[in-house]
């Protein structure tokens, strides 16, 4: 017996770029995927008085006036599954990195999908860690949360969360990276970095670079989102990096005006607020009864010379649990990782910490935003009191164990070590190159003469008196072994 599939049909009117009027569809809805070529989709974005507003996805050159339109009458929906991980999908779920098709398992999820209730989640107990030692201790992130990213452009935000990513080897965390309005060579360099670092394996990329049809840029986003909360449903950790929102806002600026709707402030419409507001309630951690799944989001989203007021930025900072704000001024200098402690911040706080890192770090962000007024008050005096000369000492340490390089994150044991060695001030006596060895040998040294320790720290992660003497005798052993640390003159 042979099936007989109805459907609508319709014929499209005209075409503005990437938006494009459609007569004849009287049943469809709105969200709703359509069928027009092999390679062209698209998506009713709202309705006029007697046509359909589509936006056009895929080779939008292939689609003419006068093309049929084919309704599926069905919500907009993606393959997902296990098959993802390893490739580069662009804002449609199909594989864009030449390594052929993409084997889902058959399941299918809304590119739409409302976020989890308030009943469905779970309080955030357990710290995600980026393995960016002045995150870590001084703005800790729990899995579950939404913290954004924020800062001119070119000086490391994308940085921060590759290394993030890179950070999650063997910590069974799903990772997404989603480019919006990149340029294709950047996106390949950091495909190129993750791959250099073994990384590729757990992590999906979702691509729609500047090249790409607006409808895809403004796509991308949900469809990265999608991919994530079939792990997260099916029990395991997610992080999602979106960069960026400013472009994802601009792509769909240019969609609405397009769409003949009232622009508001910036020319941006009445719904941007809306649209990323619903995108960052995505982003959570179940209950139990739900598997314990959690998906965390790392938003960017760019500043001009530095104004956080700006329309863009501000509505993403009242929606998210806090912000990680990057300074021109400290990228210039050197500083890197250029972040601004006294503008970041994370509204979950250090209940997410492990006890050993909530002890050495308790006052750690204050001392440092101390030393940094400190050090404007002294700059232009001749003379300072052995007080302040300490503290200014002390600043200069915590300074340079802060500087980290880009791909190269730190394990949670080896931020232990540093900010143990911080808080038995035994540094203050070293220079910057000696300080600098220090960071770069001690980890290694541990594992090779203290490896007991090493495991009890791993798996204990608080400082009881075993591993606090382990920890002195190490530090001792290492200073007197090495005859780099004779102290500075």
């Amino acid at each position: 017996m042979s099936m007989v599939l109805v459907r609508e049909t319709g014929r499209i009117k005209e075409i503005e770029k990437s938006v494009a009027k459609v007569a004849g569809l009287s049943s469809c809805m709105n969200g709703q995927l359509l069928d027009i070529t092999v390679n062209t989709r698209a998506i009713v974005m709202g309705f006029a008085q007697e046509e359909v507003l589509v936006l056009l996805l895929g080779k939008v050159d292939d689609v003419k006036v006068g093309s049929t339109v084919y309704s599926r009458m069905e919500e907009f929906r993606i393959p997902v599954g296990e098959g993802f991980l390893g490739r580069v999908v662009n804002a449609l779920a199909e594989p864009s990195d030449g390594k052929g098709f993409i084997l889902s398992g058959g399941e299918y999820y809304p590119l739409f999908r409302d976020a989890p209730g308030v009943l469905e989640r779970a309080p955030l107990a357990e710290a995600f860690e980026t393995g960016i030692l002045i995150i870590d201790a001084t703005i800790p992130i729990g899995r579950g949360q939404r913290e954004l990213i924020i800062g001119d452009r070119m000086i490391g935000k994308s940085s921060i969360c590759v290394d993030a990513i890179i950070n999650q080897k063997s910590k069974d965390v799903i990772c997404i990276y989603c480019c919006i309005g990149r340029s294709q060579a950047s996106l390949e360099k950091i495909i190129e970095t993750l791959k250099d670092n073994d990384a590729m394996k757990y992590t999906i990329v979702v691509s729609a670079t500047s090249s790409c049809p607006v409808g895809e840029q403004y796509l991308a986003p949900y469809t990265a989102c999608t991919l994530g909360e079939y792990f997260m449903h099916n029990g395991k950790d997610v992080f999602v990096v979106f960069d960026d929102l400013t472009k994802h806002a601009w792509a769909y600026r240019q969609i609405s005006l397009l769409l003949e709707r009232s622009p508001g402030r910036d020319a941006y419409p009445g719904d941007i607020f809306y649209l990323h507001s619903q995108l960052m309630e995505r982003a959570g951690k179940l209950n139990p009864e739900l598997k314990n799944g959690s998906m965390t989001f790392f938003p960017i989203v760019d500043t001009l010379q530095g104004d956080i007021t700006g329309y863009i930025p501000s509505n993403l900072v009242s929606m998210t649990d806090g912000q990680i704000y990057l300074n021109a001024g400290l990228f210039s200098s050197g500083f890197k990782p250029a972040i601004d402690l006294g503008l970041s911040v994370s509204r979950i706080g250090n209940k997410v910490q492990c006890a050993a890192m909530k002890e050495l770090s308790s006052m750690l962000r204050q001392e440092y935003i101390q030393y940094l007024d400190l050090l404007k008050v002294t700059r232009f005096k001749a003379g300072v009191s052995e007080e302040v000369s300490q503290r200014l000492k002390h600043g200069e340490v915590i300074t340079h164990l802060f500087i980290q390089e880009k791909a190269k994150p730190c394990s949670l044991e080896e931020e232990l070590i540093l900010l143990y060695a911080l808080r038995r001030d035994v540094l203050e006596v070293f220079s910057k190159p000696q300080i600098e060895y220090f960071k770069n040998n001690v980890l290694q040294f541990a594992k090779d003469n203290y490896p007991a320790m090493m495991e009890d720290l791993l798996s204990e992660k608080k400082l009881t008196p075993g591993i606090t003497k382990e920890l002195d005798g190490c530090l001792i052993a290492f200073f007197k072994n090495e005859e780099v640390y004779s102290p500075a003159s």
